[in-house]
């Protein structure tokens, strides 16, 4: 299993994949907004969505969790 976790203060813009779905390494998984700029949150690897942690809207403290990959 793999937390996909976010680096710096963000908020969440969209959540791209949801639970069951299966990702591929590079695939987006979300786009979250940072120092108003907009970053996609790429898989690190080949997977399932476990489960998604976030909301959009929501603002996220550096090294919280996204959504964990497996």
């Amino acid at each position: 299993m793999m937390d996909i976790k976010v680096k710096m203060p963000s908020t969440v813009v969209s959540i791209e994949v949801a639970v069951g779905d299966a990702v591929t390494k590079g695939q987006s998984l979300a786009v979250v907004e940072a120092m108003k700029m907009k970053n996609n949150t790429p898989s690190p690897v080949d997977g399932t969505v476990k489960s998604i942690s976030a909301s959009v809207g929501e603002r996220l403290k550096p090294g919280a969790v996204l959504m964990v990959v497996e």
